[in-house]
């Protein structure tokens, strides 16, 4: 039968259902089918969805007293018990197609009828309540959780789709109260998560931020009645304790911490803590070790723990002394193939902005970004010139390196590329002959640029934010955007018709 056929019809039964208690097998039929054909699943879920948001809508599964004893009960509390149980066998199979289901559009769909029975069942509760107090279904929200991240493969889709709803601050709340339980019930079952499980983890944390604190204030509760998505009617008022989400981070991050990572999830999980975690953690000071470490595994991973230290030092007073020593050490031909390149030109740059700090030390910098410029591709010279350029403005004094005597002769370059330790890198006995080798670069840009030596020094520094990002596409587009007059396409001046002499094309074709 074709799909659409199969849709129609299933969706009849589901109105015939509701329409009247007669057709009550109709149900049970809907359900039976999500496990006898693929091809069936997607239209079983729409015609449930349709089933029990009416029904929830309707009340019909409320119950004021649980039933102890099924066969003394009337005929109208057995219909409910038996929605009741069809309910959750509903949202076990739910559960099931969300993990094992290996078309992403079947799973989307089992994640957003999950999502709008939570949203139903929340604005009509199966229990009685309090007066005035907000329910939310977070067991269910647990479940649906653990499906998604112990799919066994990457639920990066799916989150996308779960984020859409972290607008809801009840669904906010609820996804962080639940990622401790989630990582903590690992640990006490003796599950080790793998990679993947720690991945669709940090991502989830990734796509659901809090609310950023305040400058100097640990953050307030906030009043976000109008916007739930279980708010039910009489309800006075919606909290978003931010103590509580505070406790969780912490809670959380103190699990993840101690996960065994690879060096993707723990690229993943220094972005994460950047960009999302450090400002609720109560004790920051306690990632040092971490970041430290961090900083010898290379790459992109050094990177974002440099960006981490940058931080602690910068907001949370943290004193290391070795430092310039490690932020030194990372300028490697490599770096101009990661992908967070930028960032570390972005937070050199702040590390060295003080005018403070010992000449030689900045002259190390300078001398060891032109050496790196004879290697770096283009768009990075223009960085690296900049950079070297604000460098000379802060400390006037590394004037002498653009004609420096006593180091201008290249063979016997004084420099010691090898030092780890900029203090003992002898730059300031060197020069910057790199920069006057740049002038003959390929590209007139980059030669245009390294002319800057010749030419008096603005009295500001230049702005790298403005070229940090700037690409290879980019420094193309502007070359071709330039108007030349002339344009040389041969060396010999014709004559004739006949080719020039000693032209190669000669030697394999005769032109008659």
């Amino acid at each position: 039968m074709a799909a659409s056929k199969v849709s129609k019809k299933l969706h009849s039964m589901a109105i015939d259902f509701l329409s009247s208690r007669k057709n009550a097998n109709n149900l049970a039929d809907i359900i039976s089918l999500i496990e006898s054909n693929d091809s069936n699943i997607q239209p079983c879920l729409l015609a449930l969805e349709v089933i029990f948001i009416e029904v929830l809508k309707r009340r019909d599964m409320y119950q004021e007293i649980p039933v102890t004893d099924l066969s003394t009960a009337d005929g109208e509390t057995q219909f409910r018990v038996w929605l009741r149980e069809c309910f959750e066998d509903v949202w076990s199979k739910l559960l099931a197609v969300i993990t094992n289901s290996p078309k992403i559009s079947v799973q989307t769909q089992a994640l957003s009828t999950s999502m709008k029975l939570i949203a139903m069942e929340g604005q009509n509760p199966l229990e009685p309540l309090k007066k005035g107090e907000h329910y939310f279904p977070s067991h269910r929200l647990r479940l649906l959780l653990l499906a998604l991240l112990s799919s066994g493969r990457n639920s990066s889709p799916l989150l996308a789709r779960l984020q859409e709803f972290s607008t809801y601050p009840d669904v906010l709340y609820n996804v962080w109260r639940q990622l401790f339980p989630i990582a903590i019930g690992l640990q006490r079952n003796g599950q080790r998560p793998d990679e993947n499980f720690i991945r669709n983890y940090l991502d989830l944390i990734d796509k659901f931020p809090l609310p950023k604190p305040g400058r100097g204030e640990r953050g307030e509760d906030h009043d976000l009645t109008d916007t739930l998505l279980c708010g039910q009617q009489g309800h006075i008022g919606y909290i978003l304790n931010m103590d509580h989400l505070r406790k969780s981070v912490n809670k959380v991050w103190g699990c993840v911490m101690h996960w065994n990572h690879t060096p993707a999830t723990q690229r993943l999980l220094l972005v994460v803590l950047l960009e999302r975690v450090l400002p609720f953690l109560d004790k920051p000071l306690l990632l040092t070790d971490y970041l430290m470490d961090s900083l010898d595994s290379g790459g992109a991973v050094s990177l974002l723990a440099l960006q981490g230290i940058f931080t602690l030092i910068q907001n949370h007073n943290l004193e290391y002394p070795n430092i310039f020593s490690k932020l030194y050490s990372m300028f490697e031909p490599e770096i101009f193939h990661t992908k967070f390149k930028a960032r570390l030109f972005y937070l050199s740059d702040m590390f060295l902005s003080s005018s403070h700090l010992p000449e030689n030390i900045v002259a190390a910098f300078a001398k060891r970004l032109a050496r790196l410029s004879l290697v770096a591709p283009p768009e990075d010279i223009h960085i690296i010139l900049m950079f070297i350029g604000n460098l000379i403005l802060r400390h006037p004094g590394l004037k002498l390196l653009i004609n420096n005597p006593n180091g201008d002769n290249v063979p016997d370059d004084p420099f010691v590329m090898e030092e780890r330790d900029p203090s003992k890198s002898r730059a300031m006995e060197s020069s910057l002959w790199e920069l006057h080798t740049l002038q003959s670069h390929v590209l007139p840009g980059v030669g245009t640029a390294a002319n800057f030596i010749y030419n008096p020094l603005p009295s500001v520094e230049w702005d790298l934010s403005q070229i940090l990002e700037e690409s290879s596409d980019d420094i193309f587009e502007r070359e071709m955007k330039k108007k030349l007059k002339e344009i040389a396409l041969t060396f010999d001046r014709p004559q004739t018709l006949s080719l020039p002499q000693h032209e190669r094309v000669s030697q394999f074709w005769q032109l008659v």
